[in-house]
C-alpha cells in the first residue's frame, strides 16, 4: 500500500543587504531663499511706495505754504505759526479744562457719536428701501427721479426743518446726517438689486427660497459691491453734514469749534481742526472700504 508522502518546505535565510546595494544619501543644496530677501524686503518696498510719495508732496506743500505766508502782512498763518499758536491742540487732543475747553480729540468723538447714529439708521433704512425698490421696475422708474433730486439738496438746507420738527440740536443734527447720507445708499442698492443675474433668481425659485432667505442669500451677496459703494459715499456725506450742522447747532462738536474759533479770530486753531476733520474722514472711508473688500470677496467666492 502506497503511503502519501508529506510535503516538506524549507525556509532559506534572507541574505543581508550588502553595503553596495544600499541607496546613497545625496545632500541637497541649501535654499538661498530667506525671510529677509523674499518676504520682508518686498513688503517694505510696497509700504515705501505708498508712504514716500505722499510724504514728499506734503513736504513740498508745507514748504511753499511757509514761504508764501511768512512774509509780513500775510493774511493766513504759516505752518510754523500754526505750531506755535495751537501746539497744545496738536500734542494733547484729549485734555479737559472746562465744559467747553476740551481737546479736539474729544470733540471729534462727540461728532462721531452723532455720525454713528445717523449713518447707522441711514444704512439700515437705505439698504431695505433700496432692496424693495430694486425688485419693482415701476417703483424704480417712479422714485429714482425723486431720489436724484433729493440727493442734491445741501445738508444745511435740511437743518431748519429738522430744528422745527425736533426742537433740539442733537436729534436735529442726527436727522441732517440721516437725510443727507441715505440717498446714495438707496440708489446704489436698488441698482445692485436690479443687476442680479436671472440665473440666481431661477435657482432661488427652484430651491423655493422664501423672501427672507432670498434677501440674505441672494440679494445682499450679489448686490454687495453696489451697496458698499453707496455706503462709502454715504459715510463721506455724513461727516460733511455733521461738521456743517454743528456750526449752527452749537455743542462741543468739531463743527462748533471751527465756528467758535472763527468768531475769536483763532485761524491757527481752524487749520488744526481742518487737519483733524480730513484725517478722520479718510479713516472712515478706509474702514468702510476694508469691510467692503472682505464682504465682496466673500460674495464672489460663494
Amino acid at each position: 500500500m502506497n503511503m502519501p508522502l508529506a510535503k516538506t518546505t524549507s525556509t532559506l535565510p534572507t541574505p543581508a543587504p550588502s553595503p553596495a546595494s544600499s541607496a546613497a544619501v545625496v545632500p541637497l543644496p541649501k535654499s538661498s531663499r530667506s525671510f529677509l530677501t523674499d518676504t520682508l524686503l518686498p513688503k517694505l518696498r510696497a509700504v515705501a511706495a505708498r508712504v514716500i510719495p505722499p510724504f514728499i508732496m506734503l513736504v513740498l506743500i508745507f514748504g511753499i505754504w511757509q514761504i508764501l505766508c511768512m512774509k509780513p502782512g500775510a493774511t493766513l498763518p504759516s505752518p510754523s505759526r500754526i505750531w506755535a499758536d495751537a501746539k497744545d491742540l496738536i500734542i494733547d487732543p484729549f485734555f479737559v479744562a472746562g465744559p467747553q475747553d476740551i481737546g479736539l480729540g474729544l470733540r471729534v468723538l462727540t461728532s462721531l457719536q452723532r455720525v454713528a447714529v445717523g449713518f447707522g439708521l441711514a444704512s439700515v433704512v437705505g439698504v431695505l428701501v433700496g432692496a424693495i425698490i430694486g425688485q419693482s421696475v415701476w417703483a424704480m422708474r417712479g422714485l429714482d427721479p425723486i431720489f436724484q433730486v433729493m440727493r442734491t439738496v445741501p445738508p444745511l438746507a435740511w437743518l431748519p426743518i429738522s430744528l422745527a420738527a425736533f426742537r433740539d440740536s442733537n436729534p436735529s443734527a442726527i436727522f441732517v446726517i440721516f437725510i443727507t447720507s441715505i440717498w446714495p445708499i438707496i440708489i446704489n442698492t436698488a441698482v445692485g438689486i436690479r443687476n442680479i443675474p436671472q440665473d440666481y433668481r431661477n435657482v432661488a425659485a427652484v430651491v423655493r427660497l422664501n423672501p427672507l432667505e432670498f434677501f440674505w442669500k441672494i440679494m445682499i451677496p450679489s448686490a454687495a459691491p453696489y451697496i458698499f459703494t453707496g455706503l462709502r459715499i454715504g459715510i463721506g456725506l455724513s461727516w460733511l453734514a455733521i461738521v456743517a450742522a454743528e456750526m449752527l447747532t452749537g455743542g462741543v462738536g468739531i463743527g462748533f469749534f471751527i465756528w467758535d474759533a472763527w468768531n475769536s479770530s483763532r485761524l491757527s486753531d481752524i487749520f488744526v481742526a481742518l487737519a483733524y476733520i480730513g484725517i478722520v474722514g479718510f479713516v472712515l472711508d478706509r474702514m468702510v472700504a476694508f469691510v467692503a473688500n472682505i464682504a465682496t470677496r466673500g460674495a464672489q467666492a460663494s
